[in-house]
Order: structure tokens, then C-alpha cells, then sequence
């Protein structure tokens, strides 16, 4: 024994059941899990509450908030702003993260087109020389209309961390913008007129048709050579889903109507939603409640996307509003997403899993993080 450290008096949350006892990591592993609760002289007691794995993000644009703080200001120490990021997202309980990385844009001012290598290059500069505490990893969503996704894909598609690709189309008139009147509040910012919205309408219309369907082709047959799993995004149509799964994706990701889930959990197909969206109640962008789903039974993962401290929140929000079992709610942050993404090393409180590990208390309801262990070292502690 080198490392060992015990924690007991703990309510345990394992795969199908709660369970009052004790863990011992050593090694950065689980190496033994008890139901009896230790009495001995070392240890830290957890005073009955829960200790969860460690969360397990797989779609995050939470990076972006730090590099660009305001409309044309790039943070001149992208290492400083990564290392920000990496404490909001450690501090909310997220001890893995696959930050979400836009490729290819229907206007190549975006500021995204100009932090794409920095964002690829830092992430794995930062985990290589272990400056994070998270572990970072690369989910790549590609907009298909784009003129330059595949090519940007094709650079960046041998990472070693990149673990998850999207394919999107946020071509206003369908999927996420069905509804035009959201598009146009999304961008009030940018004070178009009637005019100007339509020519930016009827431009990204003649992209879609130019480059959507060759670019998805391209893309998953690449996905598939590499083995990279791969998701559609804002699924809205049954249709959507079908052409989806022949294709090989086997997650829908932000799925937009009730037919579209159904139709998604029908095919076999795993079903995320945002995590803001189950803690609102209420989707952004005027699509399906995250509550529908779960009324019916037709969720498997959450997503912080845009706000990390809602991913612990929205299975809490499960457990408690839906009488989903404990277990299997958080399952939609750990082990679900572990296996969606082929981390099979985490995601659950398993003796020889990585000692990834939360301690929550519920106070008033909400789900407090009072510590975090990362292989077995404790790295916070409030």
C-alpha cells in the first residue's frame, strides 16, 4: 500500500443501489468497496453523504467563454484561459470533459474558425504537462455546410484525444431553427434588417445544398475508419434519425421533437439532451422540454453544453422530480456517457475503476460538491 486512503460513514452510489459503507482507493484505483462501515483510526468520514463517480461531460463549448471573453477580444494566454475553464468545470464535480470544438463555419470571420487550432493545440499541450486537473479530452462538431469542414476534420482527426465527433446543421428553416423568429432573436445582436436576414437565410440554404451531404459522408466514412464514435445533432424529423443510424451514428444528440426521440430509441440509437434544459425545464431555442422525454422514459445522458454546474443538478433533478432511482439517474452523467464515448476506465464505484470520485451533500434540495478525488488524490476539499 502506497496511497491508500479510506473514506467511510459514506452513502455509496453504485451501479443499481445506494448502499451506507466505506471505499478504499489506493494507486489511483478503487480497490475495495464494503458495506460495512470501517471503524478504524484513519480515514475521512463522509458523514453520510453520498460519494458518486466522478461526471463525465461529453459536449461542452464551455472553453470558448474564456478565449473570447467579449466579442473580439481573444485572451492573450490561451493556457491561462484554459486552466480557468478546467477549475469551473473540476468545481462543478466534472472530472472528465470532452471539450466541445466547432469545425467549419458558414462565415469564416466567426471567431471560432480563429481559436480552433489554439483550442486543439492547448488542450493537449495542458494535458500532456498535466496543468489541468480534469481530464480533457476533444469532442469535434462539424457543421456540415461548411466549405472547409472536412479539410479542418481531416487535419485534426488522428488526435489521440478526440473521442466523440458531431455532425450538425444549424441551416435556419430546420432542426434546432425550425422556428425562424428564434433564429432572429439568437442573432438580434447583429441588428439585421428584414433584408439582411433573408440574404443570410438564403446563403446558408445554398451552402447546405452545396456541401451537406457530401461533407457527412465524408466525415463518418472517417469516423468509421478510425473507429470514433459519432452523433447527429438536433434531430427533428423521424427521417433524421434513420439516415442518422445508416450512416453509423449511434447517438442522438439535443434530439428537438418527441417523434424524433422515439424514432432515435427505436433504432437503438442513445439519447443525450442539455442539462440546462432538464434544470429550466425549458429548451433555449423553444424545442422539447428535457421533462417530456424523461416523462417518457427516453433519455440516457445530459450535457452541460453551455453551463457546467446543471450537469450534477439535472440527474438530481431526475431523481427527485421523476422518482428515477438515484443510480440510474446519475448513470446519465458517469457510466452512460463513459460507454458512449469507449472510456471504459471510469464512470462507475467498481473496485479496479479509476478513483474518480465526488462527495455530495443535498442541502435544501441541491446537490452540493464538498469533495473531489482524482485517482485517489484529493483535489478539493470545501
Amino acid at each position: 500500500m502506497h496511497n491508500q486512503q479510506i473514506l467511510h460513514n459514506a452513502r455509496l452510489v453504485l451501479a443499481d443501489s445506494v448502499v451506507s459503507g466505506s471505499l478504499v482507493m489506493d494507486e489511483g484505483k478503487i480497490t475495495e468497496i464494503d458495506s460495512q462501515n470501517y471503524s478504524g483510526p484513519q480515514g475521512i468520514d463522509c458523514e453520510q453523504d453520498y460519494l458518486i463517480p466522478g461526471l463525465i461531460e461529453m459536449h461542452t463549448d464551455n472553453l470558448e467563454k474564456y478565449f473570447v471573453p467579449r466579442p473580439g477580444i481573444y485572451w492573450p494566454s490561451v493556457s491561462a484561459a484554459l486552466i480557468a475553464h478546467d477549475n469551473q468545470i473540476f468545481n462543478a464535480g466534472i472530472t472528465t470533459v470532452l471539450d466541445a470544438v466547432a469545425l467549419g463555419f458558414t462565415d469564416e470571420t466567426n471567431f471560432r474558425s480563429k481559436i480552433l487550432d489554439a483550442s486543439v493545440n492547448t488542450i493537449k499541450y495542458a494535458q500532456e504537462n498535466k496543468m489541468v486537473r480534469a481530464d480533457h479530452y476533444l469532442h469535434f462538431r462539424c457543421e456540415l455546410p461548411s466549405e472547409t469542414v472536412f479539410e479542418s476534420f481531416a487535419s485534426h482527426a488522428n488526435s489521440p484525444l478526440l473521442r466523440l465527433v458531431s455532425v450538425m446543421d444549424h441551416t435556419p428553416g430546420q432542426r434546432q431553427w425550425s422556428n425562424l423568429q428564434k433564429w432572429r432573436l439568437y442573432h438580434s445582436g447583429k441588428k439585421w434588417t428584414d433584408a439582411d436576414a433573408q440574404a443570410e437565410i438564403d446563403k446558408r440554404a445554398r451552402l447546405q445544398e452545396s456541401h451537406g451531404d457530401q461533407n457527412r459522408r465524408d466525415i463518418l466514412a472517417l469516423c468509421q475508419e478510425l473507429e470514433l464514435p459519432a452523433a447527429s445533432h438536433d434531430d427533428t424529423l423521424p427521417e433524421h434519425c434513420v439516415v442518422a443510424r445508416e450512416s453509423g451514428i449511434t447517438i442522438s444528440e439535443f434530439p428537438t421533437t418527441l417523434t424524433a426521440a422515439r424514432k432515435a430509441r427505436e433504432l437503438g440509437m442513445t439519447i443525450i439532451m442539455g442539462a440546462p434544459n432538464m434544470v429550466r425545464g425549458e429548451s433555449h431555442s423553444g424545442n422539447i422540454s428535457s421533462h417530456e422525454l424523461a416523462e417518457n422514459d427516453l433519455l440516457d445522458g445530459f450535457s452541460s453544453d453551455y453551463m457546467p454546474i446543471s450537469l450534477l443538478h439535472s440527474a438530481f433533478v431526475l431523481h427527485q422530480k421523476f422518482s428515477v432511482p438515484l443510480p440510474k439517474a446519475l448513470s446519465t452523467i458517469t457510466s452512460n456517457i463513459a460507454e458512449m464515448v469507449h472510456l471504459d476506465d471510469r464512470g462507475r464505484l467498481e473496485v479496479g475503476k479509476k478513483a474518480d470520485i465526488v462527495r455530495v451533500r443535498v442541502e435544501d434540495g441541491l446537490p452540493v460538491v464538498k469533495a473531489i478525488w482524482k485517482n485517489g488524490a484529493m483535489m478539493l476539499n470545501s
